[in-house]
């Protein structure tokens, strides 16, 4: 089963988790800080990490922005666990690098879903078959991106967006239908998918790619060579 780190200064809260997870057959691992997330992380690579905002010393939001930003590892996926609740703050947690977010208090249901999506959309691709559009060489088996030749660094939600347009030319596709293909949970906002794209297009902004993935008014986005 994957290994999930809880990372939260409540120890309550990391019980409380922790019974959860285990009891749903999942291996577990606990940090009280940034610093020994980061320790867990090195001896013990989690599947997927389950980060409290607030932490004391360095912040969650802060690891999990380093954690993304670190070209040297492909870093777990992130869940934030945080009572802040405000719009604001979301989108700056998925501008950081989280895959998914939910606002304490929350349900056990709930978080269960949400993990259970994120580990399958980053879940390795069932499709290995490479993809090249345009100078953009994407190939599932490795997880490997390429721009113009330049290795490109993504996050697992970042590279399977990339990889779902790149598979799915021209066709115009809602912030909805991307939820239901890339996201695979109904547990997240429409605000969500632009915010992605958003990164997805910065990453590709040096090279000029970022023209690929249109904005169509009132209808959503579609990936295409065409201007």
């Amino acid at each position: 089963m994957p290994c999930i780190l809880v990372v939260d200064d409540d120890p309550a809260i990391r019980e409380m988790v922790g019974m959860v997870l285990t009891r749903a057959g999942y291996e577990l691992l606990e940090a009280g800080s940034a610093l020994e997330a980061r320790q867990q992380i090195a001896s013990r690579r989690p599947d997927l990490i389950l980060l409290d905002w607030m932490l004391p010393g360095q912040s969650g939001f802060e690891l999990a922005r380093q954690l993304h930003t670190d070209s040297s590892r492909n870093h777990p996926p992130v869940i934030m666990l945080t009572a802040r609740d405000q719009e604001g703050d979301k989108i700056a947690a998925f501008e950081a690098g989280a895959d998914d977010y939910v606002s304490k208090p929350f349900s056990v249901n709930e978080l269960m879903a949400r993990i259970k999506a994120v580990l399958r959309r980053t879940a390795p691709q069932n499709n290995e078959e490479l993809l090249e559009v345009d100078g953009i060489r994407l190939d599932p088996g490795t997880c490997r991106v390429t721009d113009t030749g330049s290795p490109l660094e993504l996050s697992p939600l970042e590279f399977r967006l990339l990889h779902f347009f790149m598979a799915h030319q021209e066709r115009v596709y809602s912030r909805q239908q991307l939820i239901e293909q890339v996201w695979d949970t109904a547990f997240v906002e429409e605000r969500t998918v632009d915010v992605h794209v958003r990164r997805l297009r910065k990453l590709l902004e040096p090279s000029g790619h970022d023209r690929l993935i249109q904005t169509v008014r009132s209808a959503g986005y579609r990936f295409s060579v065409r201007l």
